[in-house]
């Protein structure tokens, strides 16, 4: 999924950098706490804070198979930001849109939105010699959204033992752990926004489809902004294609 990441505010708890997300090249994973170098992701500052301890939530249990309906149809639910701890990101991502979230690993991730899980990713099989599309993201959740609104996180540590698909999860539900697992070479969490359209198996869409800051905005202050129509517009648009847009 992608090629060199930005260098965020010096100074900040994480060294406010950007690391390789899905780097073209497959660049090595960095010892534990050595410095990732990059280029200026843009001239806006990036935008910093500590998400809230995640809130309680209704326990997992086992629901029918999840709706692949390729319309971003739906009300708006409430949001919460994806990461709990300090964070850091840009209102720029390499190649495509999406956001990635500079945090530390073993943060917790957790659901932006109230819904019902869609795709799960145990296992990395990533391998910097092949560099497949599908296996960039390591360890992943993909989540389909009350509002008809696929939101996925990706390059997880562990995911919780309950995450599976077909499973409600509630707005604030841990997911499990912020890592570095794929095409990553610092913790921190891709989040993308994108409809639902296959619900499984498309990795070019569920990477994302805009850029998801202006609602980490809204959600990092308590707001609810909703991707709802932005989605639907994007989709009017472009359909659900079959291949991908840019790759990586």
């Amino acid at each position: 999924m992608s090629r060199t990441l930005a260098l965020l505010a010096a100074g900040l708890m994480l060294t406010g950098c950007l690391a390789a997300c899905h780097s073209a090249t497959g660049t090595p994973k960095p010892s534990a706490g050595a410095p990732v170098t990059g280029t200026p992701a843009t001239t806006a500052p990036a935008v910093t804070g500590t998400g809230g301890v995640a809130q309680s939530a209704q326990q997992p249990g086992a629901s029918p198979s999840p709706s692949t309906s390729t319309s971003a149809q739906g009300t708006p639910g409430r949001f919460v930001f994806p990461v709990v701890g300090h964070y850091t990101y840009a209102h720029y991502h390499h190649d495509y849109p999406a956001t990635d979230i500079i945090t530390a690993c073993g943060n917790t991730v957790r659901a932006a939105t109230s819904g019902v899980i869609l795709e799960v990713t145990r296992v990395d099989k990533y391998k910097a010699s092949v560099n497949a599309g599908p296996t960039r993201g390591g360890l992943s959740v993909s989540i389909k959204g009350d509002d008809g609104i696929r939101y996925y996180g990706s390059h997880m540590e562990k995911i919780d033992a309950g995450i599976r698909p077909g499973v409600r999860v509630a707005v604030g539900q841990p997911l499990g752990l912020v890592g570095r697992t794929g095409d990553a070479s610092a913790c921190h969490l891709h989040f993308g926004i994108s409809p639902i359209c296959s619900g499984t198996g498309d990795w070019w869409i569920q990477r994302g489809i805009l850029y998801p800051w202006p609602y980490l905005d809204s959600w990092r202050k308590g707001g609810d902004k909703s991707p709802v129509s932005a989605v639907a517009a994007w989709q009017n648009k472009h359909g659900c294609p079959k291949k991908p847009l840019t790759d990586p």
